[in-house]
């Protein structure tokens, strides 16, 4: 098969490059940015073909898209950074991203009949409660600019296509860019003790595991909404900071703290973000290994 990815130079249109690559697909990566700009580790990516695309440039998008003639698009750009999503002169080009280019990317797909995987989040839903967000759950009520342009995103696909997959994922960690593991790391290197909230639940994601699944459903015709995190329960921010010191044999001190006592966060942030993940195995798809493992593998992979 062949795919067009954007957002290569992030966390998981890496690993999910990597993934086509190693299969045997045949796969074009993209980002904003003029040259492959991610972890240049010699992997499959950094060799692959690369296009510079704006994907809120809708004849750009038209153009390279229909140029390239894929059977499959995955589409992990987007704008990320929560907190930054709540500025007012920021929000205009968070929805131009993570809604307008979707649908950009949607338009092309329909016209061209092939697959959209789009990436989403918990953050659509509102964060109440203890019982797991179900992947066909319509209850929508995101608390901040990021979860309303992510739910825009969503809604751009699924009312203009017919063959695609909306994968939720949350708490990602992966090789490019930041992420909550590496702070954790770098904060512990430095201090004796970290404060860290206990009250926000769900479970990590890591890219690497998650790019095998999205490419197992991309060789399939199974659409529809899925969730997807890593398996091994759910947990706080406060347990996984224990667990990833204990991992990484550091001695640092790990505080519980309220998210109200916490305080800095510009954006709402949802307490509840477990995501039911059942339909992954009633479809016939492979989950994700646990948490644990996945921590486990990425801390020799960052220490490498």
């Amino acid at each position: 098969m062949k795919f067009f990815v954007t957002g290569v130079g992030g966390q998981l249109g890496h690993d999910v490059m990597n993934e086509l690559l190693k299969r045997g697909h045949e796969g074009v990566g993209s980002d904003i940015q003029e040259n492959y700009s991610g972890v240049d580790d010699d992997s499959e990516v950094t060799r692959a073909s690369y296009v510079s695309l704006d994907i809120t440039d809708k004849k750009a998008v038209e153009k390279i898209i229909s140029e390239i003639n894929p059977d499959a698009v995955i589409h992990c750009a987007a704008w990320t950074a929560v907190d930054l999503a709540e500025d007012e002169e920021k929000q205009e080009k968070v929805r131009a991203i993570n809604a307008g280019g979707t649908q950009n990317i949607a338009e092309v797909c329909k016209k061209l009949d092939c697959k959209m995987t789009y990436i989403s989040t918990d953050y659509v839903f509102d964060g109440q409660g203890t019982e797991p967000w179900e992947p066909d759950c319509k209850a929508y009520a995101p608390l901040n600019v990021y979860g309303k342009t992510k739910l825009e995103g969503e809604l751009a696909v699924s009312e203009t296509l017919e063959k695609y997959f909306i994968v939720r994922i949350a708490w990602v960690f992966g090789l490019n860019g930041k992420n909550f593991i590496k702070t954790m790391l770098n904060v512990g290197e430095n201090h004796d003790t970290v404060r860290v909230v206990n009250d926000q639940i769900g479970t990590p994601t890591y890219t690497y595991d998650l790019a095998r699944l999205l490419v197992d459903m991309n060789e399939s015709e199974k659409y529809g909404y899925y969730h997807a995190t890593n398996e091994g329960g759910y947990i706080s921010w406060y347990d996984f900071t224990k667990e990833i010191y204990r991992q990484a044999g550091y001695t640092t001190e790990v505080l519980p703290v309220t998210t109200a006592e916490y305080g800095l966060s510009k954006a709402a942030r949802p307490f509840n973000s477990r995501l039911e993940k059942g339909k992954l195995v009633e479809a016939g798809f492979q989950p994700l290994p646990t948490w644990q493992d996945a921590l486990s593998r990425y801390l020799k992979e960052i220490e490498e």
